[in-house]
């Protein structure tokens, strides 16, 4: 009919250069939430776990799922590079992908809403951060300038006004916050609420937890620097892929010139997991962190340079100080003293040892698993 109106739908931002990542135990009755952003996007699923179980993934949307039998297949000798029940295993989605840009979601994360009851449109929000410019070199007092209605603040820089490309978009949470194993056993009850309306680029030199359950990065940029690093099944350390390729890849951003931002979008975390299961998952890698990182503090410090100390990261450094042959004063700086932080613990610890410390703080809060699964449900009942 001539003249009659014609209801056309704009063509989602990057439809073309976008895939969707998600890693997956169960069916997804979660993308339901999601159709409306979703639908249009390219979805890669990698299923984790048992491989003959049979995902479903609700009609009409695009996708590719992938279980272990076809991770197997496809990398061949190589296959042993993904990590098999972890959540990153989703780095096989990373591979796979031939766009430009990932955006990555956890399958217990749910659209959120803002103070105003609006619906956060979380993958329309990371669009925005890695399609507008990062300024890790000179923080802006007023957040992030290239958001609608925002500027540089007065004394910024000129010469650094045009900002960086931005490679990571990190995105946070609310209700369920990422904590690890011991804050959650002594924090059970505690959500999230806070909504805070503010997008920051995090510093050049700095480095942050980041979280893959709610994430965006350019793939050409910097995708090799996202892969996670062998995690769960068969692996001594659980949980931390996403923490410490966040670490690298930070590193490798500010080398390069690249920027990171972080804030908005949120999303709503659902599910908090077992945290007597993530303790032991976590254990060792709450070992290696903390240990390491107190000797980093130390590096500037130490009189025979940071490259000896380095050397020896990760094992019983006695036997290379002896060989040395350090002075009474040397002998005299231990983890007591000023010059290296108090931890509690000492390069002699074991992994186990540290874990029992980890029991013995929470054990006065929560008995046992029981008592904290039981007040949880409580909670949920209210």
């Amino acid at each position: 009919m001539a003249g009659a109106l014609v209801d056309v739908k704009p063509t989602p931002i990057l439809k073309a250069e976008l895939d969707i990542v998600i890693p997956a135990i169960q069916n997804l009755d979660f993308l339901e939430r999601w159709r409306p952003y979703f639908e249009p996007y390219h979805l890669i699923i990698v299923q984790d776990g048992d491989p003959s179980r049979t995902i479903k993934v609700p009609d009409g949307f695009d996708c590719e799922l992938y279980n272990r039998n076809d991770i197997n297949r496809i990398l061949g000798p190589k296959a042993s590079c993904i990590s098999f029940k972890d959540s990153a295993c989703r780095c096989f989605g990373y591979l796979v992908s031939k766009k430009k840009y990932i955006f990555t979601i956890d399958e217990d994360c749910f659209v959120a809403k803002d103070p105003s009851g609006k619906e956060i449109n979380a993958l329309e929000q990371h669009i925005k951060n890695l399609l507008n410019p990062s300024t890790p070199l000179f923080f802006n007092t007023l957040y992030d300038p290239y958001r609608e209605d925002a500027d540089l603040f007065h004394g910024y820089p000129f010469n650094l006004r045009g900002g960086v490309p931005t490679a990571v978009s990190h995105g946070l949470w609310l209700n369920i916050p990422d904590y690890d194993a011991p804050t959650q056993l002594a924090n059970p009850l505690e959500r999230n609420t806070r909504f805070v309306d503010a997008v920051l680029t995090i510093p050049k030199g700095t480095l942050f937890p980041m979280c893959d359950m709610n994430l965006a990065f350019n793939r050409e940029l910097i995708g090799p620097a996202m892969y996670f690093g062998l995690m769960g099944d068969g692996q001594p350390i659980g949980r931390y892929g996403d923490m410490w390729a966040g670490w690298c890849m930070k590193v490798i951003c500010d080398h390069l010139g690249y920027g990171v931002k972080t804030g908005l979008p949120y999303v709503w975390h659902s599910k908090a997991r077992n945290p007597f299961v993530n303790l032991k998952k976590e254990y060792y890698g709450i070992f290696w962190q903390e240990e390491v990182y107190a000797v980093s503090s130390y590096l500037d410090n130490h009189p025979g340079g940071d490259k000896v100390v380095l050397a020896a990261t990760g094992r019983d450094a006695t036997e290379d100080f002896e060989d040395a042959g350090h002075s009474n004063t040397a002998r005299e700086l231990d983890t007591t003293s000023s010059a290296i932080p108090e931890l509690g613990i000492t390069s002699k610890n074991q992994p186990v040892d540290y874990l029992q410390k980890i029991k013995d703080l929470t054990k006065p809060i929560w008995a046992d698993a029981d008592t904290w699964f039981e007040r949880q449900q409580q909670e949920e009942e209210m």
